[in-house]
């Protein structure tokens, strides 16, 4: 079992940073790929960003391309996700997620095992 706990939600302004980690712990070789989800009221939870441990391969949807950046810290067995210039449609609560294999369709949430509690996201005009 791996269990996640993000941190670092909150309510920025339209074009302000916020930076969210999640702490991993129990078995961490079920960690290898993480990845950041979201889910805004009404809608579809959609893949953010992931990392693979192994080469520390990122991925990243079109809608955070350049403005958001996913890093780990294997030591810490921490993930970051870096939110930079942020926009209204960023508003959601955001998901720390592990377990999917090799990072395969990293974008899809029913392949990843283990999931966070959430933490809020707001940001304001």
């Amino acid at each position: 079992q791996v269990q996640l706990v993000e941190s670092g939600g909150g309510s920025v302004e339209a074009g302000g940073s916020l930076r969210l980690s999640c702490a991993a712990s129990g078995y961490t070789a079920g960690t290898y790929c993480m990845a950041w989800f979201r889910q805004a009221p009404g809608k579809e939870r959609e893949g953010v960003a992931a990392i693979y441990i192994g080469g520390g391969i990122t991925y990243y949807a079109d809608s955070v391309k350049g403005r958001f950046t996913i890093s780990r810290d294997n030591a810490k067995n921490t993930l970051y996700l870096q939110m930079n210039s942020l926009k209204l449609e960023d508003t959601a609560m955001y998901y720390c997620a592990a377990g999917c294999p090799y990072c395969i369709d990293w974008y899809r949430a029913p392949n990843f095992r283990y999931w966070g509690q959430g933490t809020r996201v707001t940001v304001s005009s």
